[in-house]
């Protein structure tokens, strides 16, 4: 019975959710214009937890295909845009922002327009913390320069 109950013990603390705790903050989600077929998402992860963690992927169905991306200069001084590998690390005790001009999460292929004070759904993926949904506004109004170029602390 001993060895029964031990097993079990183990198993419960090996199934238990790692140690991170990431809450999201001042999320945003914009398209470029109404009819387009693109659109980004923007926030803060933060990770208050005591192990490092890394968003691993995101998706929605907004969307045929969601991508976590970034911002580079190339030698020419043009800026492109292109597809994190490996994830987006969040730092414990840290945070992370997704911004404009930065890392973001992309929607290709939009099913249906980006609606004004409307909600969509998010499903975030993270190494340790796992699946975490969240409603993200849709705000067209937020200024340009909000949080333009900070690619996290």
């Amino acid at each position: 019975m001993t060895r029964f109950l031990t097993a079990a013990v183990a198993a419960t603390l090996l199934a238990a959710p790692a140690l991170a705790d990431i809450t999201v903050k001042d999320a945003y989600v914009r398209s470029s214009t109404p009819t387009s077929v693109t659109g980004a998402a923007f926030m803060t992860l933060m990770n208050d937890g005591p192990e490092d963690d890394r968003l691993l992927a995101a998706s929605s169905d907004v969307a045929e295909r969601v991508e976590l991306h970034t911002h580079t200069q190339d030698a020419n001084g043009v800026m492109r845009m292109s597809e994190i590998e490996g994830g987006i690390a969040v730092p414990a005790g840290g945070k992370h922002q997704l911004a404009r001009g930065g890392d973001h999460v992309m929607f290709m292929g939009l099913t249906g327009p980006l609606e004004q004070d409307s909600e969509i759904a998010v499903i975030l993926t993270f190494e340790k913390a796992g699946e975490m949904q969240v409603m993200i506004p849709v705000d067209h109004d937020r200024k340009p320069d909000h949080g333009a170029m900070s690619h996290g602390d």
